[in-house]
């Protein structure tokens, strides 16, 4: 029991405490408002599911931050194949969501289901992250980017043919540019890569599907948007005013006026019933996240930290 107690004071006195703290503190902020914004429907369940989260998210980050992450990090290959068998048991075990992106495992076993990407953006930024590290001396050279480019062209492209989640795509997009700008790779190589993109945006908007091209083309025309989700999204959020109509208040929220209350639309949601004072104080709590982490970073001298 006492090496167990100095371990965990190891570990507390290794990993950032304000960091998991400003985590924890948004995280039940969360729960909070998926709580008020699933009373209409008269069900705790994802309450439960992301009570359960935020009690595995602690243990993980306690485990991690135990664990040397050099050791999985050395094992590049097997997280490829892993990335590359989760995204593909979406073929066999994958569901549709109402969006129509086969995005999420279900078992017939488990009480909720599992999005495999968003576990693959761990896997995924350690195995850019180890690549890097591996040619900081190098980084601009046409290898270094070249197998950074391939990561992020693979499990983009896994995830756009099976689940056809262009959403997801962009967001393991955004990191690789993120990292790869942070890493010091050549900004020649970014101007590149842009006009690449350029040169295929009529190709790649001939290949996207109706509903996908109109959620971009509904941001400059709110008629495109069929059931008016937008609109009513923006109204939410005026109903509010400054401090809200007040927790389990919200008139299109409670009323289940306003879809994807508790997940696409929870900032909606947040702004009727506790108004821009409510909105304003995630966004402070998200900015803090991220300045914790960047500090974290600039702090570290590990490379792969």
């Amino acid at each position: 029991m006492r090496k167990f107690g100095a371990k965990l004071l190891e570990v507390l006195r290794k990993g950032d405490m304000v960091l998991l703290a400003l985590c924890v503190l948004t995280s039940v902020f969360g729960i909070v408002m998926v709580a008020a914004s699933t009373a209409y429907d008269g069900s705790s369940r994802y309450v439960i599911i992301q009570t359960g989260a935020l009690i595995t998210g602690i243990l993980l980050y306690l485990a991690l931050t135990a664990f040397d992450i050099d050791i999985l990090a050395g094992q590049r290959t097997l997280l490829f194949l892993f990335n590359t068998a989760f995204l593909a048991m979406l073929l066999v075990w994958g569901v549709e969501g109402t969006s129509g992106n086969k995005s999420w495992l279900h078992f017939p076993f488990l009480p909720f289901n599992i999005q495999p990407a968003e576990v693959c953006k761990i896997t995924y930024i350690i195995i850019l992250a180890k690549t890097m590290s591996l040619n900081r001396n190098r980084i601009s050279s046409l290898r270094s980017v070249g197998t950074l480019t391939f990561h992020m062209l693979w499990i983009v492209a896994l995830i756009v043919v099976i689940s056809h989640d262009t959403g997801v795509a962009l967001i393991f997009m955004f990191l690789f540019v993120v990292m790869a700008y942070v890493g010091g790779v050549n900004f020649m190589w970014f101007l590149a890569g842009f006009g690449a993109i350029a040169v295929a945006s009529p190709f790649l908007w001939s290949r996207m599907r109706e509903d996908q091209r109109n959620r971009i083309l509904v941001i400059f025309d709110e008629t495109i948007d069929p059931n008016a989700q937008v609109n009513r999204s923006i109204r939410a959020l005026q109903n509010g005013g400054i401090t809200g109509q007040g927790l389990y208040h919200g008139s299109m929220v409670q009323s289940g006026s306003l879809p994807e209350r508790h997940n696409d639309m929870i900032f909606s949601s947040i702004g009727e019933e506790l108004g821009l004072l409510g909105c304003l104080a995630v966004l402070i709590l998200l900015t803090a996240i991220i300045i914790r982490i960047i500090h974290v970073g600039i702090k570290s001298g590990n490379y792969m930290n």
